[in-house]
């Protein structure tokens, strides 16, 4: 990926990695960090002028979602003193983990039977360690990150859904709107959130291409490079047999998450990505 100068010039663009759901899993990741040179032995920030973005689902199921976010806010800056950059979009599950904390067991109105955050949280490998273990600093922290980032030809997302339009038709109104939720104290509007970003598979299927494109057409970009929907899921194989990203719809979806909570690999994913034969390109993809 090249980009031009103010004196006209192409200047190479620092490298740029993708990281999906993590889902409490701190030693995992920074092993995966590690092996990808963007971490050191000590854990601290080595991939100099690298981005780094990850792709929301950092809490629940595993067994310290908050450290995993400290891990995160901790090489945020250290890469912005070594002239990089460490990004965060916003999954389902941080949405849970807040509305959890923000309204634990009141019940959502609803003509389908009895909701509530808490039941949800419940459902969906909520752990009491990581609510006890949230902090104001975390809360005000999580509350201002996007669910959206184009990075180059790629359209991050957390969740592979269509749901984001519902908020907008371009990225700003949509994180601003998402924001703005958040924000807020309607129960209602947070559930919305919660609701809409839990959907997938919106790029499957002998549409998913037409879908992609479509969605790529309003929002920019040339790929969809998501997590939430596990890779194994989406290829009838066990996860310890993934063996890097998932690439479909002719190429407009790139699906990053490994499966970690259920054995399969926490992936690092350098961007731009090419299958070579079937297989992740040399130095594309690190998995632990």
């Amino acid at each position: 990926m090249q980009q031009e100068s103010s004196s006209g010039t192409e200047v190479k663009a620092p490298p740029t990695y993708v990281v999906g759901d993590v889902h409490g899993h701190r030693a995992e990741l920074l092993d995966a960090l590690r092996t990808a040179g963007l971490i050191d032995g000590d854990g601290a920030w080595a991939g100099g002028e690298t981005h780094l973005w990850f792709l929301g689902d950092f809490v629940d199921r595993g067994p310290d979602g908050i450290g995993v976010i400290d891990v995160v806010i901790r090489l945020a800056d250290e890469a912005e003193q070594a002239g990089g950059r460490v990004e965060t979009l916003l999954g389902n599950h941080e949405i849970l983990l807040l509305g959890m904390h923000k309204f634990g067991d009141t019940e959502v109105p609803s003509d389908f039977g009895p909701r509530s955050f808490a039941r949800s949280w419940e459902m969906n490998g909520g752990r009491s360690s990581d609510q006890e273990a949230l902090t104001p600093e975390h809360l005000a922290w999580l509350i201002e990150r996007p669910v959206l980032a184009l990075v180059g030809e790629h359209l991050l997302m957390h969740s592979d859904t269509l749901e984001y339009l519902c908020w907008g038709e371009d990225i700003d109104a949509i994180n601003a709107a998402v924001r703005a939720v958040l924000h807020d104290d309607d129960l209602v509007q947070w559930w919305d959130v919660w609701r809409r970003m839990t959907t997938r598979y919106a790029f499957r299927g002998a549409l998913g291409e037409q879908i992609a494109d479509e969605l790529l057409t309003v929002l920019g970009g040339q790929r969809v490079v998501h997590g939430h929907s596990v890779i194994a899921d989406q290829l009838g194989i066990l996860p310890i047999q993934i063996e890097g990203p998932y690439e479909y719809a002719g190429g407009k979806a790139l699906g990053v998450d490994g499966g970690v909570f259920v054995g399969g690999p926490c992936l690092v994913v350098k961007l731009p990505w090419a299958a070579a034969d079937g297989e992740p390109g040399d130095g594309d993809t690190v998995e632990q």
